[in-house]
């Protein structure tokens, strides 16, 4: 025991001290701002920071890759389905189109026996029609529902001690003997309804899968991930494949969907390979139910600087599990399309609140970095820290007093984002995640003021985006987004100012044409590609079936 004791107490100086100095480094890197060449006048230069950024894209894009052999290697292995299974589905105001599409999909799914409850969040009349979409699209005669003026937590209105402790146990009975349920409940937040259906069903099943209203899985969604969990009784969390269902809409919701991609087939396999996905998203993930029972009650008694949490619950569920030391993977042959935002501010808003949810779980996940890989720890650290250095980065450009420093940084972002979605189109084999590269302009005038502003705010609560039955439009998050703009646009005035003031170089003019023709051209030959893709693809939005695994 001693000896276990001392090990641990080790791994913890050990993954400290390496992500400690991983941090020092970087940063010394960054300030000295070693090159390892420049050219004459300094137009041009490479250095030690950006060399291991470099170093770090390679890196995670090789062990994507081997992580997706691992993958369809797993095809061979023969499995029986002889576990049991429940479908959890939270639903909060649902578009009734989403809602249909999303239980018909259930319907379609092929693992045997498996136990499907929808726990509604509010149950005042206008919420009444879920629980109808349910039992039409269930069947009337296979389906248990019921209408509860509680939850587990908070007590409706006129409820007695008695009356509640029945309703505890009639919920409980409903859940346990009947193979489709649908409750309604107190409108508690997602969190609240997720707890429902986990403490409804007890012990009762071996594995949890959950879901969101707004989900269309694959009929094999299912049967994949439990593979995953049987392969390795280690492994206590699977997250699939999300795709976006509604990607021609917008463009908002077109470039989320090449962002989705490659967070999932590049990001998160490159974790899975290590065993340490950090978010096995809501809308497509699988758990052991013996492990939730272990933390449920601290899962959702979750609390942050004195308030209690009521978003990040998927990224916070990830990381009780990591808590336990059990592995969290990513299987791409787990597929499923969700809705996303379609409007700038409601995506604003959307990213708000999971960049809330990320830093607040980075601090709680590193108190478990020694109980996992390395890698744990260095990716933390690298993604954790890389938005201020480009904020810096950012700034101090914008105010050097040189306008050449201002294009150089502009073509750099695009030609690292061009380079990314060309590797990814080539492992996608689609072109499509070309466009990756329009998204870095979305990640550097919206996602990084964004991502600053939710540290300043990360104990305000919500659902963030809203039921998506009733969008509220909220402007809040214009805020960072104009202070971001007005930092940049007077770093810009200064520059032309200083500029004007001495003589200009004719070799730095030569240059500033070269440079402002190639950054033109680029954005005209990806605007005029995303118009010509776009009004091809427009088309298949009208057509009546939609099949969500040939979508790539």
């Amino acid at each position: 025991m001693s000896c276990q004791k001392a090990l641990t107490y080790l791994r913890i100086i050990g993954t400290t001290m390496f992500g400690v100095s991983l941090l020092v480094g970087i940063s010394t890197a960054y300030i000295m701002g070693y090159q390892f060449f420049t050219t004459a006048r300094n137009h041009l230069s490479f250095g030690l920071y950006g060399a291991i950024l470099v170093v770090h894209l390679i890196i995670q894009s090789l062990f994507a890759l081997l992580e997706h052999r691992n993958m369809r290697r797993s095809l061979e292995t023969p499995i029986k389905l002889n576990k049991s299974l429940a479908l959890c589905i939270a639903a909060y105001q649902e578009d009734p189109n989403y809602l249909r599409k999303c239980l018909v999909s259930v319907k379609r799914l092929t693992y045997p026996g498996i136990k499907v409850i929808m726990v509604i969040d509010g149950n005042n009349d206008d919420d009444l029609y879920m629980m109808e979409i349910f039992k039409e699209i269930m069947g009337w005669d296979k389906v248990a529902t019921y209408v509860w003026r509680s939850n587990y937590h908070n007590r409706g209105p006129e409820e007695t001690d008695d009356s509640y402790a029945e309703s505890l146990q009639h919920v409980s009975k409903l859940v346990l003997n009947n193979k489709c349920v649908c409750i309604m409940q107190k409108w508690g937040g997602k969190r609240e309804v997720m707890y429902t259906a986990f403490k409804a069903l007890g012990r009762s099943v071996d594995y949890v899968q959950v879901c969101d209203s707004d989900t269309m899985l694959d009929p094999a969604s299912s049967v994949e991930m439990v593979k995953v969990l049987e392969e390795d009784p280690m492994v206590g969390g699977v997250g699939g494949d999300v795709q976006i269902l509604n990607k021609y809409e917008s463009w908002i919701s077109f470039l989320s969907s090449v962002r989705y991609w490659m967070a999932f087939n590049i990001e998160r396999a490159c974790q899975s390979y290590f065993g340490c996905v950090q978010c096995i998203s809501g809308p497509l993930g699988m758990y052991r139910n013996s492990l939730l029972h272990e933390f449920m009650e601290d899962w959702y008694n979750q609390t942050f600087m004195g308030s209690h949490c009521s978003f990040g619950d998927d990224r916070h569920l990830t990381n009780r599990v990591l808590s336990l030391g059990y592995a969290t993977k990513y299987t791409a042959r787990s597929k499923c399309l969700t809705e996303t935002p379609t409007t700038y501010l409601r995506w604003l808003n959307q990213q708000t609140r999971w960049s809330k949810s990320y830093f607040r779980e980075w601090l709680y996940n590193s108190m478990w970095f020694h109980k996992h890989h390395l890698w744990m720890t260095y990716e933390a650290v690298i993604t954790g820290f890389f938005p201020f250095f480009l904020i810096a980065t950012a700034i101090q450009l914008f105010y050097q007093g040189r306008l050449w420093n201002i294009l150089l940084f502009l073509l750099i972002v695009q030609a690292v984002a061009l380079i990314k979605s060309t590797f990814a189109s080539c492992l996608r084999g689609n072109i499509v995640m070309v466009f990756m590269s329009f998204y870095s302009v979305l990640y550097m005038s919206s996602l990084l003021p964004a991502k600053m502003f939710a540290i300043a705010t990360i104990n305000k609560s919500g659902w963030g985006t809203s039921g998506r039955k009733t969008i509220v439009v909220n402007f809040i998050g214009l805020i960072p987004i104009s202070v971001w703009f007005t930092i940049l646009f007077i770093g810009i005035i200064y520059t032309v100012i200083l500029q004007t003031r001495k003589p200009f170089p004719e070799s730095e003019k030569i240059v500033l044409v070269i440079g402002a023709v190639v950054y033109a051209s680029y954005w005209v030959m990806l605007v005029s590609l995303y118009a010509v893709l776009i009004n091809k693809c427009g088309k298949r939005k009208k057509e009546t079936h939609y099949d969500m695994v040939l979508d790539v």
